[in-house]
């Protein structure tokens, strides 16, 4: 009997249509362009589309396949962040002074994602410099999220996370330095995966470069997709040493350590006093541990004896430290100048990175591996620790500078920039960490909550969240698509 496969059919569900014979890649290429075209107007999730080509190589993978040749991704088509190095296509990151830039080689990520086969349809929204959770920017516009097209799909992965949760696209690969895989996930009902750091090349995007830069920690390239099997599919091809090190060392992970949920000890973050989530959220942290409970699971409130305020102002320090890059020393300088006229402690640690010497930034790193050895420890007792993704549900679209805007939840007023607090525990100590759905809000949008797991311990967090997908929730259509 044929396999019906269509638009969210699952990545490995294709394939094996594929192997079968039930679609060829033509036809699924075809599929996903009219999904694309007949759905792009409400979203503007793929603004640089890239149809010939991906028309071009459902053909050379048709007959590859024909052949007998084979590849992991052969003949799927799938998109890729647009700030990913892709040759000859558009990498602004947003950034309207770049809309013309143009590369001339593909960095590590995309020639990966092409040696193993995939058929890439365009290129994903982006907001401007990746930093915002929204996908809005002045080269390509807004993206709307499809579950309300009022509200945010995230960010940064916004037009990626918009693509998936709409099918038109199988597979998505993001990044991840603020929330920017797991966040888009969470308000669009999707997996995400953020690796533990250097498990994945760290070049071939913006802003990490186009070199393999041991010393540009916390950030990461990571999958997303519509199920945990697709994670693992994408996350396959693309783990490894980057450009300059396979000679070096080969990546070998250790297996998850358990294979059922009732083997896993959960660890549940308890309140912070950096941010408090949303009652919907807390709702779903709660009811995750009592269904953890039943199922045999050994269940309890735990964290990592960090002293948490000074955690979140090293990791801001830290990440204006790295975004800042190119920046001129008199702009960095005027940054910090800011920072003594605003008595936010959090605010004052960022801009400060601004300006960080050569030996603070040592400094600063060597604190990072005291924290480190934190998590090492707590992850002797634990197997993940679980904790909401975002402060909330997605929110409605926002302009103006992010230094004046605020959350609203549950009625109050909220710091926009506190929605890093969730996302940030895994970021500074390098962690990896699953973003999985969790169900519905009361207004019937997406929760999405996280396991962060020990470093290199990314097959125990994917487990995990495979496991609950199983066994708890899944992906859900939005209604209208």
């Amino acid at each position: 009997m044929a396999t019906e496969i269509g638009p969210f059919s699952g990545a490995v569900e294709m394939l094996a249509a594929l192997d079968s014979g039930d679609i060829n890649s033509a036809e699924l290429v075809e599929l996903h362009i009219d999904r694309i075209e007949a759905r792009a107007g409400e979203l503007n999730a793929i603004p640089v589309r890239t149809f010939d080509r991906a028309r071009s190589a459902a053909v050379a993978a048709d007959a590859a396949r024909a052949r007998g040749e084979g590849a992991p991704l052969l003949g799927l088509p799938m998109t890729l962040k647009e700030s990913t190095q892709v040759a000859g296509l558009p990498q602004s990151a947003g950034i309207l002074d770049l809309k013309d830039y143009r590369p001339t080689q593909d960095g590590m990520i995309a020639r990966r994602v092409f040696a193993a086969g995939a058929c890439l349809l365009g290129k994903t929204n982006i907001p401007v410099a990746l930093s915002d959770w929204q996908a809005n920017s002045p080269v390509y516009g807004r993206t709307n999220n499809p579950w309300d097209v009022t509200r945010t799909p995230g960010g940064s992965t916004g037009g990626g996370s918009a693509a998936l949760a709409s099918g038109m696209t199988p597979l998505e690969i993001g990044s991840d330095i603020g929330g920017s895989i797991r966040v888009p996930a969470a308000y669009c009902g999707l997996y995400g995966h953020r690796p533990s750091e250097s498990a994945l090349p760290r070049s071939g995007a913006f802003p990490f470069g186009d070199v393999e830069n041991p010393a540009f920690v916390m950030g990461v390239h990571g999958p997303l997709a519509r199920n945990m099997a697709d994670i693992e599919l994408l996350f396959d091809v693309v783990a490894g040493p980057g450009e300059g090190e396979d000679a070096g060392w080969q990546l070998a992970l250790p297996a998850s350590r358990h294979d059922t949920l009732s083997g896993f000890r959960v660890a549940i973050m308890p309140p912070t006093p950096l941010a408090q989530p949303s009652e919907a959220m807390q709702q779903k942290v709660d009811e995750l541990a009592s269904f953890l409970g039943r199922v045999g699971a050994t269940v309890g409130e735990a964290m990592p004896a960090l002293d948490q305020r000074a955690y979140f102002a090293d990791y801001h320090t830290l990440l204006s430290a790295l975004t800042s890059m190119g920046l001129p020393r008199e702009a960095r300088e005027e940054r910090a100048r800011e920072s003594n006229e605003n008595n936010d402690e959090f605010v004052a640690a960022s801009l400060a990175g601004f300006v960080l010497d050569a030996s603070a930034y040592l400094q600063l790193l060597n604190r990072r591996e005291h924290a480190r050895a934190v998590w090492r420890a707590f992850f002797m007792e634990w197997d993940v620790l679980v904790c909401p993704t975002a402060l909330d549900v997605a929110f409605e679209h926002q302009t103006g500078p992010q230094s004046q805007r605020v959350l609203s939840i549950d009625g109050r007023s909220v710091d926009y920039m506190s929605n890093i607090v969730y996302p940030m525990w895994a970021i500074y100590a390098g962690q990896p960490a699953t973003a999985f759905p969790a169900g519905l809000s009361a207004g019937g949008l997406p929760v999405g909550l996280q396991a962060i797991g020990p470093y290199l311990g990314d097959r125990t967090t994917m487990q995990f969240a495979r496991l609950l997908e199983r066994e708890w929730h899944e992906f859900e259509r939005p209604p209208s698509y």
